[in-house]
Order: C-alpha cells, then sequence, then structure tokens
C-alpha cells in the first residue's frame, strides 16, 4: 500500500506524519510537493497539519489551489483514502471535499494539549480498529479549530453518521456537536483537528492515534483481497 505526504509551503506535521506511517505499518511512503498533478500512484493521501501558505486569507483557503489539489479530487472521486489533518482538514473543506468550515477557537486563543475524543463511528477506513464509543486520547494543536456547518448540514452528518469523533468533557473549540472529526458518505475521506500522528507511542504520551494507521492498512488489505478473489 503506497502513501503519500502532500507538502504545501508552510506545513509543519509532514515529518510527524511520515514518520507515523513509517513506525506504525511500515508501508512505503513518500513527500508529495504541492506543485505535483498526479497522485495515481498512491491509495492513500494524508493532507498534514500546519500553516500553509502561512494561513494567509484564512486557513487553507490558498492551498486549496494548488496543483496537487485538482489530483486529490481526482483521487477523492475513485475512492482512494484521504485523511486531512488540522490543518489538511481546514484544506479539504476549502476545497469542497467536506462540508463545513472551520473558525477561530471560541477562546480566540490556540490549544495544543492533550483531548479526549470519543470514537462515533468505528465504521469507517480510519476507525475500524477502534470500537463504537471507545475514548481515546490525541493531542491537538489549532488556533481556527471551531468546526461549523448550518443546521441542514449538521442533521445530514448526524443522519448519515459522518461524524467520526467529538470531543469528549471540554470542548476545546467551540465546534458545533462537539465535532472533531468528520468524514465523506462513502467514509474514505476523513478530516479532524486532532493530530493521531502524534499520538502513536507511549513516549508521545499515547498510543491512542496508531489504530488509525493499522485501520487504513486493514481496510485496503480486505477490499484488496476482495477484489483478487473477485
Amino acid at each position: 500500500m503506497n502513501f503519500a505526504v502532500l507538502v504545501f509551503p508552510g506545513s509543519n506535521c509532514d515529518i510527524d506524519c511520515f514518520k507515523a506511517v513509517e513506525e506504525t505499518i511500515g508501508q512505503p511512503v513518500s513527500y508529495v510537493w504541492h506543485t505535483e498533478t498526479d497522485l495515481s500512484a498512491y491509495d492513500c493521501i494524508l493532507v498534514p497539519g500546519g500553516f500553509s501558505y502561512g494561513d494567509y486569507l484564512r486557513c487553507g483557503a490558498i492551498a486549496r489551489f494548488a496543483p496537487v489539489m485538482g489530483a486529490l479530487q481526482k483521487a477523492a472521486e475513485e475512492g482512494k483514502y484521504v485523511l486531512g489533518i488540522c490543518n489538511g482538514f481546514q484544506i479539504l473543506t476549502e476545497a469542497g471535499l467536506l462540508p463545513g468550515a472551520l473558525l477561530r477557537n471560541r477562546s480566540l486563543k490556540f490549544r495544543c494539549h492533550p483531548a479526549s475524543l470519543k470514537v462515533v463511528n468505528a465504521d469507517t477506513p480510519f476507525t475500524n480498529q477502534y470500537q463504537e464509543g471507545e475514548i481515546i486520547d490525541i493531542p491537538i494543536a489549532h488556533g481556527e479549530g471551531n468546526y461549523y456547518c448550518d443546521e441542514e448540514t449538521l442533521k445530514e452528518l448526524q443522519q448519515n453518521n459522518r461524524i467520526v469523533f467529538r470531543y469528549e468533557g471540554e470542548n476545546p473549540n467551540g465546534s458545533i456537536d462537539d465535532i472533531a472529526g468528520i468524514c465523506s458518505p462513502n467514509g474514505r475521506v476523513v478530516g479532524m483537528m486532532p493530530h493521531p500522528e502524534r499520538a502513536i507511542s507511549e513516549l508521545l504520551g499515547s498510543k491512542d492515534g496508531k489504530k488509525m494507521f493499522t485501520s487504513i492498512l486493514n481496510h485496503w488489505r480486505e477490499t484488496h483481497d476482495a477484489a483478487v478473489i473477485g
């Protein structure tokens, strides 16, 4: 299984994502610069956190127009796995790959600390190794993580089980319905503000993020084997 980690000017969690893939599942992984226009060689694309293009205009607004985003759109349409983390989530909403928007934290302060999440949907390619309702410890680091959408969109997310994670206990940013992560209708595009790549070892304070990467590989192997048998 081949992984790509997109790199925009200002990305700063790309190395974390690269190392997380190497250390948790040992699969081939490559950095892909924002000027690339072909992602056909990859099965999963990680859109990392950071401050793409300095967060000018608003978070993710400029990255949305990078050449690689056309290829990312195509990859998503083909059913490849796409995971946007923090700034990556912001980029996915700006690009229309996920609904809603990320606003300034309600406190107007940057929040950087461990956060408790509840696994709401354990039936996605990214969460199949978790249990529904499981509480996990994943760190956050953002100033604009306040997820917002209109009432109609929220109702659709709730009714179609597209809310993947909710904050458990304290809501650190004021996001609607305590949302920490959502997915596309087919579950193959996920955006989340917390950083699973920073929670793959007890040395980092938590290893609860490791299952996100093992989930992806598990789902890919199951679907790949089924396709071969079929």
